[in-house]
């Protein structure tokens, strides 16, 4: 076939098509023989012919409606391509999905990633092939959440990478080489010793896996968020002033991020509490300390994901501590287990708790390089922390130019947000502010557009 009986064939298919630029009418791809050309179609003002690989002579070519309609169909419309002599092969310009499926051996186990007919997970899966599967922010900034707990195994292969390290500390030398008043704190602060060892504890590398395991790394499991910073930070129990301690550290570690423009502490978006006091009155003046805190360290743009008691109490009725608090900057979570129901033994409240996450044989990262699987509230509220900071990182410029110049107001429209877009269950009608289950697709879905 000569070359221009291949540009005449295509011309004809061609017909039409600038009138037809902003529909939705699929390409083709073909490749031509060596020393066939279609470069004089740019010559003829046909601007719709792609070179693609032009050393292998591939190229794009758009046919409109009506020849694709003419011919039956794009896939026959090649067809129809392929039976000139000239022309190598046509093929239709198939979509591609990006396998953002982790590689992780055992993702199998974690059915809180995933949405489907068996599975009321967050539906993290489709996020990750639509938005990708976390890290730094629209400015390029690390994302970090915070980890209160009893301490996070930082050598973890699941968890080293994705380690908050504060690069102007100098490890083991007993200096506060930054002046930040902690000495050695590398990878967070121990509230219980103050110091900036903080112990490999059980409870807190398994919340820490859910919210920042290393995905797709061909290991055990992945997190919410395959590329998130975790700071590690000993203090969720024993006593309150043993709290404070651990958040007044966060709190110090982001003030200072946003007042050095990040060449010091960290961009803390959001902590996990799986802790508190059951029956507690956060109204009362004997828990006035707790919306304290988190006011505070809301004004700079944390939010706190909370999980509520693991008993069976109406918590706006009983109380809870920190989940029956009314700071706006707490996202307060309760239990959902595989089929979407909640869990026995977790707490509720339409005032108080704000949705549901999965908790229930939740696998996620032990010690020593372990992995394993626990449940209770304490598994559901690393999902909505790692969710905040999943948001964080696929926010719009709009969304992260507003959090940057107001942190304190613009977080309270990513928690917005978040509740506005849960998968809907009747198990939590009634029973929590929104209603539903955690679902990051959706939350991802509005915040990018926000």
């Amino acid at each position: 076939m000569s070359r221009n009986s291949i540009l005449l064939f295509i011309m004809s298919c061609l017909i039409g098509v600038s009138a037809l630029a902003n529909t939705k009418s699929k390409k083709l791809i073909v490749r031509l023989e060596p020393g066939q050309t279609v470069l004089s179609l740019e010559e003829m003002g046909f601007r719709n012919i792609e070179p693609l690989v032009a050393e292998l002579g591939i190229y794009a070519v758009e046919p409109s409606e009506s020849a694709a309609r003419t011919s039956g169909g794009l896939k026959n419309l090649a067809a129809q391509l392929r039976e000139y002599q000239g022309i190598v092969y046509a093929q239709e310009d198939h979509p591609v999905t990006w396998r953002a499926k982790p590689n992780d051996k055992n993702f199998a186990q974690q059915w809180d990633m995933i949405s489907d007919s068996k599975n009321y997970g967050v539906d993290a899966l489709s996020a990750w092939q639509n938005y990708g599967t976390g890290g730094v922010d629209a400015r390029g900034n690390d994302v970090v959440v915070a980890v209160v707990d009893g301490g996070v195994d930082v050598t973890h292969q699941d968890l080293a990478a994705n380690i908050w390290v504060n690069k102007n500390e100098i490890p083991n030398n007993r200096i506060d080489d930054d002046k930040n008043g902690y000495i050695d704190d590398v990878n967070g602060w121990d509230a219980y010793t103050n110091t900036g060892k903080v112990s490999p504890d059980f409870h807190g590398t398994h919340v820490a896996g859910t919210v920042g395991a290393v995905g797709n790394n061909g290991v055990f499991g992945s997190g919410i968020n395959w590329k998130v910073k975790i700071m590690a930070v000993g203090g969720s129990s024993s006593q309150t002033s043993i709290v404070l301690k651990a958040y007044g550290y966060i709190l110090q570690q982001k003030k200072l991020w946003l007042q050095s423009g990040g060449a010091q502490g960290a961009n803390v978006v959001a902590t996990n509490s799986s802790f508190g006091v059951d029956y507690g009155n956060c109204k009362s003046p004997s828990y006035a300390v707790w919306n304290d805190i988190y006011n505070e360290m809301g004004k700079v743009g944390i939010l706190h994901a909370t999980a509520t008691a693991n008993s069976e109490i109406d918590v706006d009725a009983r109380g809870d501590v920190p989940t029956g608090c009314d700071s706006p900057y707490l996202i307060t979570v309760t239990n959902s287990q595989k089929d979407g129901s909640r869990s026995w033994g977790s707490a509720w409240g339409t005032k108080s708790i704000d949705l549901a996450a999965p908790g229930t044989d939740i696998y996620s990262t032990l010690p020593r390089n372990g992995w394993g699987l626990e449940s209770g509230t304490s598994m559901s509220s690393p999902h909505v922390a790692g969710a905040i900071a999943y948001m964080h990182s696929v926010a719009s410029k709009d969304f992260n130019n507003e959090y940057y110049a107001d942190p304190g107001a613009t977080v309270l429209h990513l928690k917005e947000a978040m509740l506005n877009t849960v998968t809907p269950m009747k198990a939590f009608a009634g029973k929590t502010v929104s209603g539903g289950i955690l679902n990051l697709n959706g939350a991802a879905a509005s915040i990018s557009t926000y």
